[in-house]
C-alpha cells in the first residue's frame, strides 16, 4: 500500500502505526533480512528482529556523531549503560573490564584508586598512554596527580583518575574507538584511542518522569589475596640474642635478681624462637603502663587475632533521583546522586555528590539550543597508604611483622591513651617506636584527606541551514579544583609533618561544525560530510607546601605550625592551546561499498612557531560483501574493513625553552638555578601510523557472529629524555627519537544458543592479543622508565617489549638454577638482567546472559594470561619468615628450621656447578634463605595471569500488570549483584595479580599490596 506511518521505540520493540487495513510494510536495513508484513484488522504491529536488536542500531563515534553500526569502516565496540551500572561500581571505568576486546583495564585495590586504561598496548615511551575520555563529543581530563614517589613505590597515596568523577547512572552507552582511523578527528590527543561516553537525554516517552534508585553493598576480604602466616615461630631474626637459647633478650625486668626472657622488641621479623606455651616472655605490652599486662610476662604463643582481623567489611551506598521530561520541542533531565564507600581499613571513606543536568529545546523549526551541566564533589578520608612506606600498613603485615603480636591488643592500646603504643619499641629501656607505629595510630593519626570540586558542561546551538545542512556551535568547560592534605603525627616513626597540595585545572573547547545528513544521488550513492574547527585552551596551576622540621604543637595541622621557617613551596603554572581544523567525507555506494576520509590539522602552542603545524589523515574502506551474494539462511551479514591513519601525541608543556627555578633570596638578591633537563626548541609531536583490517560476519539470522580485527601501529618521533654529559650543566635533554611498534588481533564473538519468547541465552566473548616492541631508541640499548625498591627497574629495552623488568638473575645451566658449594643459589652480579615483561600474552572476557520472562541473570569471566609482576612483599616477607612455607616440613618430614644435625634444612631445587643434581642440604635456621638475602630479584617475579569471576547480576523486572491500575508507579526493577567474587585461578601467592601502584606507564610491581574485597549488593529502581 501507499500508507505512511510513524515509528516509535517501546521497550526494545518498534511499534509502527499506519492508517487503514491491507497495507504492506517492508522493513529492510543493511545486514538484516528484509521483512514484509501485511496490516490486518489492527493498525499496530510489532517488529522484533531475530537478534533482538533494533533496525537502526547506532553507535556514537568521534565528535559525538552517530553512525549506523553496519556502515562503520573501522573497529568500534559499544557497551550499553546498563552493562556498566549493573554492579554499582563508583568508578565507571572499572566496569568496562572484560567487555571490550583490546581494552586493558587494570584497577588497583586502593579505595578510590586509579585505573590504568590502555587500548592496544603502550605507544609512547615517556608520554601518556591512557585512552582519551570524551563525553557527548567533548573531551574531558583524566589526569593522575599522584607523585613520582607514589608511582615508583616509595610512598604516598593514590588519589585516583579524574575520570572517577563520571556518574555511572548518567551513562546511556559507551563506544570504544580503538584504532587511529576511528579517532583521528580528535588529532593529537587521540593517539591512544577514545572512550566515547554518551549520557542520557531524558525519557523515551513524552511527558514527565521520575526515577528513584537506591542500593547498598558490602565487601569482605578475599583470603586468597592476603598472606597466610606461619604460626610456629615468633619475633626475631634468629639465635642472635642474649638468653641461652639465643632467641630472646635476657633482662631482669621484675627486679628479682634473675634475668627474664624478653621478646626482641625492635625486630620486625618472625624468625625467632619456636612458640611454647610453657615459656613466659615479656612482650611489648609489658612496657605499656596503661596495659593490664604491664610488668607481666605472657605465654609464648602465636597471636589469636592476626593481621587479617585488622580488615573491616567495606560498605557502599548509592542513592539517586532523576527527573526528566520530553515533548515535541525537546527534553530535560535533572539528577542527583549520593554515593558513599567505606573501605576495608579503619577510618577510610570516599564519598561523592553528583548533579547532572541536560536539556535541549527547539527555539524555532530551524534553531535548537542544547546544554549539559554537571557537578561532582568527591571527598576522601583515610585513603590507603601505598608503596614501601610506614603509612602503608600492608608493608609491615606482608614484610616486617611478628606473628605473636595481637591486632586486638594494638587497638586496645591505642584506644586507652590515643598514643603511639607500638609493638615495635626500640628497646625495653627505650620506649620509642623504631620501625613501625601502632597500626591504629597510623590509621587515625597519620591519615590524609582530600576534596575535588568539578564542573563539567557545555552549551551549544544547532541551526538547520537547509534540510540537508546543519551548523553547530558549542562552548564547553571542564574545570576542577582539588586539595590534598597529608599528615604525620608527633611521636611517629617518621618525622612529623603537614603538607598540602592545591591544584586547579581548566579546559575550554570552542567548536564550530557544519554537517550534512546522508543524502542520496544517482540512486546508488549516499554521501555525508562535515567541516569543523576546534580551539582548545588548557590552564593548570598547582602549589605544594610542607612544614619544615616537624610540627611545633601536636595535632595542629597547618603550615603555620611548622617548627622551622617554611621552605619555598613548589609552584607550577602552565598554559597551552591547540587550534584544529578538521573535515570528513563519507560515501556509501550501492549499500555495500563504504568509504570514509578524514583530515585534521592541529597548530600547537607547545611547539616552535616554525614547526607547530601537523596534519592527521585517515582513510577507511568497508565492503559489505553479503549484499552481493544470494540471500540464504546461513550468512546474515558480512563486511570487510581496511583503514590507514596517522595521529599524534603533542609535546609536553614547557619543554621547548629553558627556564630557571627561583630559590630563596640570598642577602636580598634573587637567586635562580638551571633545571636538570635541557629543553629543545625543535621538538615535533609524536606520530602514530596505523594500519587495520577487519572482518565482521553474522550467521543464522543473527544467532552467531564475530568481529575480527588485525592491526599494526608504529609510533615514531618519540619524545624522550636522552642522557647528556654532565659537562653541559644538564642531566638529560628532550629529543625526538625512537619507534615503538604494536601489532595484534582482536575478536568479539557472540552466540545465541537459545532464543524463544520466554527464554533467551546470549554469550559474548572478547579476546585480544597485542605484541609490543621497542624498535628504535636513537642509538641506546635501554631507556629506564623507573627504578623501584628491591633493586629492580621498569624499562623500554631495544628489541624487547615496552615494560621489561630488569634486576639480578640466577645462574642457569640447561634452564636449571645453579647452586654453589654452600648449597645456595648463585646469581648475577648486576641488576641489569631482563627478568620479566609486564605485558600480558592475551586478555579476554566471557559474558553469559540469560532471560526468563521478567528475570535476567548474567555473569562475566574476566581473564589475563601472561605478563609478569615483581613482588617486594615476597622479596622481604620470605626472608623474614612470615609466609607459611618458611616454617613447613622438609623432604625428610622434619621442621625445616631445625638445625642440620637435627634433620632440618632444605635442598634447593637445581644443579651444582658440575651439572649434577643438587644434593647439598643448607640450613634454614637463620632469616633470609627464602628471601632477598640469598636470592636474586628474579626469584620474586611471578606470572601475573588470572581468571576471575568479575561480575554476577540477577535482575527482576516487576510485571507491568502490577502497575496497570496505578497512576503513580510505572515500573520497578530489583537487582542483586556481586563483583570480584572469585579468583578462579592465579599464580601470584597471597595477592591479587591485578593490584598495582597507580595508573601510568610504571606497571608490573607490587609492594604492600591490599587484598581484594568481594562485594555483594542489592539495588532497587522505581520509575514514576
Amino acid at each position: 500500500g501507499t500508507n505512511t506511518g510513524t515509528v516509535t521505540n517501546l521497550d526494545g520493540k518498534y511499534t509502527v502505526s499506519v492508517t487503514g487495513d491491507g497495507a504492506v510494510l517492508s522493513f529492510s536495513y543493511t545486514g538484516y533480512d528484509a521483512q514484509d508484513m501485511t496490516v490486518g484488522t489492527t493498525n499496530v504491529i510489532d517488529v522484533v528482529l531475530q537478534s533482538g536488536k533494533a533496525l537502526n542500531e547506532v553507535v556514537v563515534t568521534a565528535l559525538g556523531i552517530s553512525r549506523y553500526k553496519n556502515e562503520l569502516p573501522y573497529s568500534a565496540q559499544k557497551v550499553d549503560g546498563s552493562d556498566v551500572t549493573a554492579t554499582r561500581d563508583a568508578n565507571v571505568v572499572n566496569s568496562l573490564s572484560g567487555k571490550v576486546a583490546g581494552l586493558n583495564i587494570k584497577r588497583n585495590n586502593n579505595l578510590g584508586g586509579s585505573t590504568n586504561v590502555a587500548l592496544r598496548g603502550s605507544r609512547s615511551l615517556l608520554g601518556d598512554n591512557q585512552a582519551l575520555f570524551v563525553i557527548d563529543g567533548v573531551p574531558i581530563d583524566n589526569s593522575n596527580t599522584n607523585t613520582t614517589n607514589q608511582t615508583t613505590a616509595r610512598g604516598g597515596y593514590d588519589y585516583g583518575n579524574a575520570a572517577n568523577d563520571i556518574n555511572p547512572d548518567d551513562v546511556e552507552s559507551i563506544t570504544v574507538l580503538k584504532g587511529a582511523a576511528a579517532s583521528a578527528l580528535y588529532g593529537s590527543r587521540a593517539a591512544n584511542g577514545v572512550i566515547m561516553i554518551t549520557t542520557k537525554k531524558g525519557g523515551k516517552k513524552k511527558g514527565f518522569g521520575v526515577s528513584v534508585n537506591t542500593g547498598i553493598n558490602a565487601g569482605t576480604v578475599d583470603p586468597s589475596t592476603f598472606l597466610k602466616y606461619q604460626n610456629k615461630y615468633g619475633g626475631g631474626y634468629g639465635a642472635y640474642y642474649e638468653d641461652p637459647s639465643g632467641f630472646f633478650l635476657y633482662r631482669d625486668i621484675n627486679k628479682d635478681g634473675t634475668d627474664d626472657l624478653v621478646m626482641p622488641l625492635s625486630e620486625d621479623a618472625s624468625y625467632g624462637g619456636a612458640f611454647d606455651p610453657n615459656l613466659q616472655v615479656y612482650q611489648w605490652d609489658a612496657f605499656d603502663p596503661t596495659s593490664p599486662n604491664y610488668g607481666k610476662s605472657r605465654p609464648w604463643v602465636a597471636a589469636t587475632n592476626g593481621p587479617s582481623s585488622f580488615f573491616e567489611n567495606s560498605v557502599g551506598t548509592s542513592n539517586s533521583i532523576y527527573l526528566d521530561g520530553t515533548n515535541d520541542k525537546g527534553y530535560f533531565k535533572l539528577g542527583y546522586t549520593k554515593s558513599t564507600d567505606k573501605g576495608i581499613l579503619p577510618n577510610s571513606s570516599v564519598n561523592k555528590d553528583l548533579i547532572n543536568f541536560g536539556a535541549s529545546y527547539k527555539l524555532t523549526e530551524k534553531l535548537e539550543v542544547f546544554s549539559s551541566i554537571n557537578y561532582t564533589q568527591t571527598k576522601g578520608l583515610g585513603r590507603y597508604g601505598t608503596g614501601y612506606d610506614s603509612k602503608n600498613q600492608m608493608t609491615s603485615f606482608r614484610q616486617w611483622w611478628q606473628v605473636n603480636v595481637d591486632v586486638q591488643d594494638q587497638l586496645d592500646a591505642y584506644e586507652r591513651s590515643k598514643s603511639n603504643i607500638t609493638w615495635n619499641w626500640a628497646d625495653p629501656s627505650d620506649l620509642a617506636p623504631i620501625y613501625w607505629d601502632n597500626i591504629y595510630w597510623v590509621r587515625h593519626e597519620n591519615y590524609q584527606n582530600d576534596q575535588r570540586n568539578r564542573y563539567l558542561g557545555y552549551v551549544g546551538l544547532n541551526y538547520k541551514l537547509t534540510n540537508w545542512l546543519s551548523l553547530m556551535g558549542r562552548v564547553s568547560l571542564d574545570q576542577y579544583d582539588e586539595i590534598q592534605e597529608e599528615r604525620i603525627a608527633v611521636s611517629s616513626v617518621d618525622p612529623s609533618l603537614y603538607s598540602r597540595f592545591n591544584r586547579n585545572y581548566k579546559e575550554n573547547n570552542f567548536d564550530l561544525m557544519a554537517t550534512t545528513k546522508q543524502f542520496v544521488f544517482a540512486d546508488k550513492f549516499k554521501v555525508d560530510a562535515l567541516l569543523g574547527t576546534n580551539v582548545r585552551k588548557n590552564t593548570v596551576s598547582s602549589i605544594r607546601a610542607t612544614t619544615n622540621g616537624g610540627l611545633s604543637v601536636p595535632r595542629v595541622y597547618s603550615l603555620a605550625n611548622s617548627k622551622n621557617a617554611l621552605n619555598a613551596p613548589t609552584e607550577n603554572y602552565a598554559q597551552m592551546e591547540v587550534d584544529g581544523i578538521f573535515g570528513k567525507v563519507g560515501l556509501v555506494y550501492d549499500s555495500w561499498v563504504i568509504l570514509d576520509g578524514t583530515l585534521r590539522r592541529d597548530v600547537f602552542s607547545t611547539l616552535p612557531e616554525a614547526n607547530n603545524t601537523y596534519y592527521y589523515p585517515a582513510a577507511s574502506l568497508g565492503l559489505i560483501f553479503s549484499e552481493k551474494i544470494p540471500q540464504n539462511d546461513l550468512v546474515t551479514f558480512g563486511k570487510l574493513r581496511f583503514n590507514y591513519a596517522a595521529v599524534g601525541n603533542g609535546a609536553p608543556v614547557l619543554s621547548l625553552y629553558d627556564t630557571y627555578t627561583l630559590q630563596p633570596a640570598f642577602d636580598g638578591q634573587t637567586v635562580a638555578s638551571n633545571a636538570t633537563n635541557k629543553n629543545n626548541p625543535d621538538l615535533k609531536p609524536e606520530l602514530t601510523k596505523s594500519l587495520e583490517t577487519g572482518l565482521e560476519m553474522r550467521f543464522l539470522k543473527d544467532r552467531v557472529g564475530f568481529d575480527l580485527t588485525l592491526y599494526k601501529m608504529n609510533t615514531i618521533n618519540q619524545i624522550l629524555l636522552a642522557s647528556v654529559s654532565r659537562a653541559t650543566g644538564y642531566n638529560n635533554k628532550y629529543i625526538n627519537a625512537g619507534d615503538v611498534e604494536n601489532k595484534g588481533v582482536e575478536v568479539a564473538l557472540f552466540v545465541r544458543p537459545v532464543h524463544t519468547q520466554n527464554f533467551d541465552w546470549r554469550m559474548e566473548v572478547n579476546w585480544a592479543a597485542n605484541r609490543n616492541k621497542v624498535v628504535d631508541l636513537n642509538g641506546i640499548d635501554n631507556l629506564q622508565l623507573a627504578t623501584m625498591p628491591g633493586g629492580v627497574s621498569i624499562n623500554a629495552a631495544l628489541g624487547e617489549a615496552y615494560g621489561t623488568i630488569r634486576g639480578s638473575d640466577y645462574i642457569y645451566q640447561n634452564g636449571q638454577r645453579v647452586v654453589g658449594t654452600n648449597g645456595r643459589y648463585l646469581r648475577t652480579t648486576t641488576s641489569n638482567d631482563i627478568i620479566g615483561n609486564i605485558n600480558p600474552n592475551w586478555t579476554g572476557g566471557i559474558t553469559n546472559s540469560f532471560r526468563y520472562k521478567n528475570v535476567n541473570f548474567s555473569f562475566l569471566i574476566d581473564t589475563r594470561q601472561g605478563g609478569d609482576v615483581f613482588s617486594l612483599d615476597m622479596y622481604y616477607g620470605l626472608a623474614t619468615g612470615l609466609p607459611e612455607e618458611t616454617a613447613g616440613l622438609n623432604d625428610l618430614g622434619n621442621e625445616l628450621r631445625l638445625p642440620l644435625d637435627q634433620g632440618g634444612g632444605v635442598i634447593l631445587a637445581g644443579v651444582k656447578e658440575d651439572g649434577t643434581p643438587n644434593d647439598i642440604r643448607v640450613s634454614a635456621e637463620e632469616f633470609g634463605l627464602f628471601g632477598y638475602r640469598r636470592n636474586p630479584a628474579a626469584g620474586f617475579v611471578y606470572d601475573a595471569s588470572f581468571i576471575k569471576l568479575r561480575e554476577v547480576n540477577l535482575n527482576l523486572n516487576l510485571p507491568s500488570r502490577w502497575f496497570a491500575s496505578s497512576n503513580v508507579f510505572k515500573s520497578a526493577n530489583f537487582g542483586l549483584y556481586g563483583r570480584n567474587l572469585w579468583i578462579i585461578s592465579k599464580n601470584l601467592p597471597y595477592a591479587d595479580p591485578e593490584d598495582g601502584m597507580s595508573s601510568g606507564n610504571v606497571q608490573g610491581y607490587q609492594v604492600g599490596s591490599y587484598p581484594t574485597a568481594r562485594v555483594i549488593g542489592a539495588n532497587l529502581n522505581v520509575k514514576f
